[in-house]
């Protein structure tokens, strides 16, 4: 090679190298001027029946808070990513957003067995969860705010609604769940609960099935033949698009809400849309919101939701837009945490887990929601309601305001020594 081609050689290649510098600078200069938001949601598999929509309320509030100027001068950025109902799929999609996508906060999880997979990665990179859906307790961490019900939110309340006289008074019980940790541990802390209500072991009927579940003909009419021994609830944590099958399997078996009346933690609006309501009138959820419940504030978030599922052509809400708790829970989960970090002037994770504390936000419940000051679960309210032709819940019964959430339940063994607040790793 000439010794002047080798010198153009030398002097392009020095020029290249200065080019892909400025571009790597101006690249991370303009990554700098975003404040990236991880969304860790199952898009497809058997809970995307749930979760899709939880990337789409997410973004929705993303899209609002910019349109109010962003936080700190910049915009929210999201970082979408498809954990596929695939629980160890979450842990390496939550290594991704914190470590390659750089992301300040993740909103997403549904199952426990999902946000048990991202726990140990959350803490470790000390990331930001927040997890928007009810869940067995047990649990506390700084790295995760919890903004959906603990058991005393929901499941102990929805137990008492149905002794009482006003709920049927059931002296038995059939605890029925997919096979994961939420409804184990839950029937757990209910078979416990029951006992200390005076229930036998032999008036307690438990029963699991796997994720995707979908012949529920065997399980329902052994659900009728136990209730002939007496008047009987069915306690449901069956979680995902399993609870379509066994909806339609309740009324083909003809089981009444006036005979058994069934208790869903894990069904809502949306797990109701593709399923024929009017035998199923009467059976109850238990959830910390309603859509029906009439307020001004739920009136503008059902209006909120509705305008942004048409403009964004969102399937199914386009035509009919629903709302439901875990949307609600993700929605004042990034609201408090956009004020939290306006408060602490910065993204950086332990001074907005600080500024945290105590934050409020007017919740479409109808209540000031509340962040404890300690144990970074959201005071609640308690809805009891029953399923109505349209797919719609009427509210029949309600806790006279906020309950503070108890995470270590006083019904699993050893709980009272444990601290309501997380331990500093």
């Amino acid at each position: 090679m000439q010794a002047s081609s080798r010198r153009f050689t030398l002097k392009a290649l020095s020029a290249a190298a200065t080019v892909a510098t400025l571009g790597l600078t101006s690249f991370s200069a303009q990554a700098a001027d975003t404040i990236k938001v991880g969304v860790l949601h199952s898009l497809s598999g058997t809970m995307a029946i749930s979760e899709t929509v939880l990337k789409d309320t997410v973004l929705m509030a993303i899209e609002e808070i910019n349109a109010k100027g962003g936080l700190l001068g910049k915009k929210l950025e999201p970082v979408v990513v498809d954990p596929a109902s695939n629980w160890p799929l979450f842990a390496e999609k939550t290594k991704q957003l914190l470590g390659q996508d750089k992301v300040d906060v993740i909103f997403g999880c549904w199952t426990s067995v999902s946000r048990k997979s991202v726990l140990p990665v959350v803490e470790e990179m000390n990331g930001l969860l927040f997890y928007p859906v009810q869940y067995e307790g047990e649990e506390l961490s700084k790295n995760v705010f919890y903004t959906g019900a603990a058991p005393n939110q929901q499941a102990i309340p929805a137990v008492d609604y149905l002794m009482s006289k006003a709920g049927g008074g059931a002296k038995r019980w059939v605890l029925l769940g997919t096979d994961y940790v939420y409804p184990r541990t839950t029937n757990k802390i209910l078979r416990a609960y029951l006992k200390s209500k005076g229930v036998k072991d032999s008036d307690i009927d438990e029963k699991y099935t796997p994720f995707g579940h979908s012949d529920y003909q065997t399980i329902v009419a052994d659900v009728k033949k136990f209730a002939a021994g007496g008047k009987t609830a069915v306690v449901s944590t069956i979680n995902g698009d399993s609870n379509v099958p066994f909806y339609k399997e309740l009324g083909n078996a003809g089981l009444k809400a006036k005979d058994v009346p069934v208790v869903a933690f894990s069904v809502g609006e949306e797990e109701l849309r593709g399923v024929d309501t009017k035998p199923l009138v009467g059976h109850l959820a238990a959830w910390n919101y309603f859509m029906s419940i009439k307020n001004p504030t739920n009136d503008a978030f059902i209006k909120k939701w509705s305008d942004y599922a048409k403009k964004n052509n969102i399937a199914g809400h386009k035509d009919k837009p629903l709302t439901n708790d875990p949307m609600e829970a993700t929605y004042i989960g990034i609201n408090m945490w956009a004020q939290a970090v306006t408060k602490a002037k910065t993204t950086d994770v332990d001074k907005v887990i600080a500024a945290m504390a105590g934050q409020t936000f007017k919740a479409p419940s109808g209540i000031v929601s509340k962040m404890d000051e300690k144990n970074h679960h959201l005071h609640k309210s308690v809805f009891i309601g029953e399923v109505k032709a349209d797919g719609q819940f009427n509210v029949v019964w309600k806790t006279p305001g906020p309950v503070k959430a108890k995470p270590w339940s006083p019904f699993i063994e050893g709980n009272d020594k444990k601290k309501d607040e997380p331990e500093k790793k």
